[in-house]
Parts: structure tokens; sequence; C-alpha cells
């Protein structure tokens, strides 16, 4: 795939022409390469909205490190570990669903963007739907809070730690799927489109302003359905 391929911007990718149409693309790991692409991009956008979780854990064990050596303590590793698992079973999931809606003809084979007007106006809508739902306002509410979060599940010991990284990792993706479901639209490989969600991840629960730029994002996923259909 060409950079201009890669990085090219449009609003309604379904429009574009396709740069590398005709051409035979060959697909050597299949299903195994579509999960490593998904977890590389995931763990590109995600760990830097993650960082702020991982350094106060860090900062409790040098506070605790002074107490009595029974407390059983694990590095900051094992909270990424168990992190970036989840997001790999979200890749797995990715993954698959990529290749389904591939073989049903709604991306290009070759660009990997919606080919669909149907297909790329559902995908945004749902995620408009799902950015003024109960259950996206839940799961920001725990990943804005590393501090709240640490508090309610802190677990001694490596296993403990993992634990934390898989519970926070469940809310976040609870937090983001049908954000991560916009590639789907733009493009899986485009790196415009995964450069602008992951800083739309990044306002939504770093920014004072995030819960709100969150739900500001949903009109404008609903809007922008709305005018896929039309134009």
């Amino acid at each position: 795939m060409s950079a201009s391929t890669m990085t090219a911007l449009a609003l309604f990718p379904h429009l574009s022409p396709d740069p590398m149409a005709g051409m035979e693309m060959p697909t050597p790991f299949g299903w195994a390469a579509a999960v490593a692409m998904w977890w590389v991009m995931m763990v590109a956008m995600m760990t830097p909205s993650v960082t702020p979780l991982i350094l106060l854990y860090a900062r409790v064990l040098r506070h605790r490190r002074g107490e009595a050596s029974s407390i059983a303590l694990a590095p900051p590793i094992y909270v990424a570990a168990g992190y970036l698992a989840v997001w790999l079973a979200f890749s797995l999931v990715a993954a698959t669903i990529q290749l389904v809606v591939l073989r049903s003809g709604f991306l290009s084979s070759t660009t990997l963007w919606s080919s669909s007007a149907v297909f790329s106006a559902g995908v945004l809508a749902l995620a408009g739907l799902y950015q003024l739902s109960p259950l996206k306002s839940a799961c920001l509410a725990h990943c804005r809070g590393p501090a709240e979060f640490l508090a309610h599940h802190w677990r001694p010991g490596r296993i403990g730690a993992l634990m934390i990284g898989v519970r926070h990792g469940a809310y976040c993706v609870g937090c983001c799927w049908m954000l991560m479901a916009l590639l789907f639209v733009g493009g899986v490989m485009n790196l415009v489109w995964i450069a602008a969600l992951a800083i739309l991840v990044l306002i939504e629960k770093l920014a004072p302003a995030g819960p709100v730029v969150s739900r500001a994002s949903g009109f404008v996923l609903l809007a922008w359905a709305v005018a896929t259909l039309i134009v």
C-alpha cells in the first residue's frame, strides 16, 4: 500500500477511487497478520491513555516498599501486560470481523476502507449512538479516574497487578470499541484516521472537558452518518 493511500483523508471514503483497483493483493498471513496489525495499532493508540494509571501504580509501589515485607509487590509491567492482553483479545475479534466484512464486499480488498455508503452510515450511526449511551459514560468515568480505580481494584502480587490491568483494559475496551470500529469506514491501515481516533481517545480520557467532547462527538457522528447517505 502506497504512502498516499495510507494517509488519504476522505469524509466519504466510499466515494474515493481505489488507487489500487485491479491489483491482486497477496495475503500470505491472512487472519494472523490481521490480528498482529490490529494489536500493534491498539498498543500504539491506547498506551498513552493508560500511562497515568501505570505511573500512579508505580508511585503507590514506591510508598509501599517501606511497609511490612509481607506485602507482595509486583512491578508496573504486570499492569501494562494485563491491559494489553485485553486489547489483544479485542484484536482477535476485530481481525475476524474484518475478514467477514471483506468477504461481504463492504470493504475494499486493497485499501481496506469502506466501499458502501450504507455500511459507512451504519457504522457511523452506531458509533454516534454509543458515544451518547450510559454504558459509554460509565466506562469513560472508570478510565478517567485512575486514583479511584486503584483504590477500588487494588490487589497485591503479580496476579493482582495483572488483574488490575485486565479490569482497566476491559473498561477501556468498553469505552472505545465503537470508536475503533470507525477504522472500517476510513481504512484499517489509514494513518490519518488512526491518528485522529488516538487524539480523540486521549482527549476523552485526559482532558478536563473529555466527557463533553465525547458526547459532542456522538452528535457529529450521527450527522456524518446522515450526510453519508445523502451525498
